[in-house]
């Protein structure tokens, strides 16, 4: 089980994030503070990965490490960038199939497949040795255990990971969230479920041709009176002459 909120030192949120944050923020930070795992699904653009960036400001105050998944090395690659830049370089390392980088490092970017297979080695419900000193794991992209072929990636992450350390599993909206916390909670351990559906970075269909972008959607969501494929010309056919084709 992770430590309870008695053992948690409390940080100041207005120190770290300079700014206000919205509930969902607020409420799947109180559930970390609280020593749960916890299941953030909300849309896109809505500000998830601050809540993996709290979980690193908690374990580095506590002098424990972190380690963040994603199940892309250009998603990885990109972690590392902006958390060298907020956290320091020699705080950051990163794991991919074919990179090594400070791997000693209290917080440690890795591709999903990596951390499963760090856990195989290690009997179910133990911490292995690769994992010494971790306090969270996240988990980004989590909707993907939706994908019939990479879905048992985190489908055995969550199993074989021990129930000491927390998880943090950020989703994109979907419709079985309630289901994936419930069977989070049975495998691992108390798991929150954080859900919001306000999209703070609204979605805008348009279409591009040769004369520009134009908007897909007019202003009540309907169809735009627009032509999306140009009418063509006619073409003038002289008398004794072949078309082109």
């Amino acid at each position: 089980m992770p430590d309870t909120a008695q053992n948690r030192p409390e940080l100041d949120l207005k120190t770290i994030f300079p700014f206000e944050l919205d509930n969902f923020q607020r409420e799947a930070i109180a559930a970390l503070d609280a020593g749960k795992s916890v299941v953030v699904c909300a849309p896109t653009g809505s500000g998830k990965t601050l809540i993996g960036e709290y979980a690193i400001h908690q374990a580095l105050d506590r002098g424990r490490r972190v380690f963040y998944t994603t199940p892309l090395k250009a998603l990885s690659n990109q972690k590392l960038r902006d958390f060298r830049s907020q956290f320091g370089e020699d705080n950051v390392g990163l794991l991919t199939g074919d990179i090594s980088v400070n791997r000693d490092a209290p917080i440690l970017v890795m591709t999903t497949e990596i951390f499963r297979n760090m856990l195989y080695g290690t009997p179910i419900g133990e911490v292995g040795t690769s994992l010494t000193g971790v306090e969270t794991v996240v988990l980004d992209e989590c909707h993907y255990m939706n994908d019939r072929q990479r879905g048992t990636v985190w489908e055995e992450s969550i199993i074989y990971c021990s129930s000491e350390i927390q998880l943090l599993a950020l989703s994109a909206t979907v419709a079985n969230s309630d289901q994936l916390t419930d069977w989070i909670n049975k495998v691992h351990g108390p798991t929150d479920l954080v859900y919001s559906d306000f999209r703070p970075v609204p979605l805008q269909f348009h279409f591009a041709n040769q004369k520009g972008i134009f908007p897909l959607l007019d202003e009540t969501g309907k169809r735009a009176n627009v032509r999306l494929v140009p009418k063509k010309k006619q073409q003038k056919v002289e008398r004794g002459s072949i078309p082109t084709p």
